[in-house]
């Protein structure tokens, strides 16, 4: 049986499902709801999504932002590797 998710997780996980994508609206309820700045939130965001626990928790939402994470990097990557060449 997996460890269960850290309150803080399991708040940054609601939130996310409630409040998908980027928008500054989304970064003042941030700001307001979490106490937290925006750069903090997605570091504990991306760390989150990175768990067992967070999968069984909601693995809909974790697999969604984990293949939007990684779709991000492979364009990252091919841009770099464009332009180095």
């Amino acid at each position: 049986m997996t460890d269960l998710l850290s309150d803080r997780d399991r708040v940054i996980l609601t939130f996310e499902a409630r409040r998908p994508g980027h928008s500054s609206a989304k970064e003042e309820a941030i700001r307001a709801e979490l106490q937290l700045t925006p750069a903090r939130y997605y570091q504990l965001l991306d760390r989150v999504i990175d768990t067992e626990q967070a999968l069984v928790q909601d693995p809909l939402l974790v697999r969604r932002l984990r293949r939007i994470r990684d779709d991000a990097a492979r364009r990252r990557d091919d841009r770099t590797a464009a332009s180095a060449g």
